[in-house]
This record gives structure tokens, sequence and C-alpha cells, in this order.
């Protein structure tokens, strides 16, 4: 009776231990960009590893030099800096390695009015998630998108009306970029240690018994 006690604290110490071991390797981590930390004069391209991301035709400009009247200054969330596409081209931010979930941003179009923005989540090269949202240049919308277990997020903008607020262009201001990103699930081999770890616990416990 007295080893099978033995036997069953060690089970249940055992499980309690991958039990915790999956759940630190398997939490989600949250972060929101908010493009302040990016210090520039001006303008600049957004470098890759920025928030742990890949960018591709996406900068960040300094509103202190932005006009007054354009989406640019008034979609700032926070602080004085806002991401956009670069020459209005679609614009993609992607991971090297594994997933990350996409929840929301501040949208605002910079020049034209009635501003169309697709926005596509993509797995592997296939597309999983696809949402086309309108913005006007005279304040930021929250647009909360939900796109989970992608490895790339496309923006594409397109239409709309000049606003006679500045310059011209189907430019999108982004601002407070909140996502998720994934830490790596244990190898098998990982959780085999920690059964194999159990087991000679149990062992040696035994052994001392005797």
């Amino acid at each position: 009776m007295l080893t099978l006690s033995i036997l069953k604290k060690l089970s249940r110490a055992t499980a309690l231990a991958v039990v915790i071991f999956l759940g630190i390797n398997g939490t989600a981590r949250a972060a929101t960009l908010t493009f302040d930390d990016i210090f520039t004069a001006d303008q600049q391209v957004i470098f890759n590893g920025y928030g742990g991301l890949n960018w591709n035709h996406f900068s960040v400009r300094n509103n202190s030099v932005a006009s007054p009247r354009s989406g640019y200054n008034k979609g700032t969330v926070s602080g004085q800096y806002v991401a956009y596409n670069s020459f209005a081209k679609p614009a993609t931010i992607s991971v090297a390695k594994g997933q990350f979930d996409f929840n929301s941003v501040y949208l605002t179009a910079a020049w034209n009015n009635g501003l169309n923005i697709l926005v596509e989540g993509f797995n592997g090269g296939v597309t999983k998630y696809s949402k086309t949202v309108t913005v006007n240049t005279v304040a930021p919308t929250l647009f909360n998108f939900d796109f989970q277990g992608i490895d790339r997020l496309k923006f594409t903008s397109s239409g709309g009306t000049y606003a006679g607020v500045g310059g011209r262009g189907e430019q999108i201001a982004i601002d407070n970029f909140t996502f998720n990103t994934t830490k790596s699930v244990p190898e098998p081999i990982s959780v085999l240690g920690l059964l194999t770890f159990g087991a000679l616990g149990a062992t040696c416990a035994l052994k001392r018994k005797r």
C-alpha cells in the first residue's frame, strides 16, 4: 500500500509538471505596436524585426512635420508617429517562423475619404481571412480583425475621393497595431523527458523504501 501511495504521488507530480510545462510554452504574448519608439525627424522605412515581425512596404512618419489636416495627423492615436503603406503599395507584415494572431488596429485614410482597405491573412501561402473596411481622413477607426494562426498579413488600399487635405494618394495611416505571438509548443521528446524523469523518480523512491 505504501509503494502504491508513493507511485500515485509521483504520477500526480509528473502530470502536474507536464501541464505546467505545456502551459508555459503554449501561452500567447500580447503586444501593441504604437510606432512611437521608431525615432525619425520625418519618415523612414520600418526595419525588419520591429516588434518581432517582418515589414514590407511599410514606413513610419513623424506627424510634427505632416499636414495638420491629413489623415496622418488626425489618425494618430498615441504619441506622434504612425505607420503607413509606402507609395500606397500593397504592404505586408509577416513572421519568418511560426505564426501570430492579428487582433486589431486603428486605420485612417491619409488623403482620400471613402478609402477601401482589403486586409488579408495568410498561412502557408493560403488565404485564411479576408475583410474589406472603409475609412476616412477625419479620425481613426478601430477595427477588430481576430485573424488567428497566420504567418503573413496584407493591406491593400484603393479608391476613395480626394478630401482636399494636402497631398494625394491612397495611403493608409496605421496606429496601435495589436497582435499575439505564441511561444513554440514543446517537442514530444520534451514531454517524454518529463515522463522519464517521473519514472526514474519513482524507481529511486522504491529502492530507498526497500
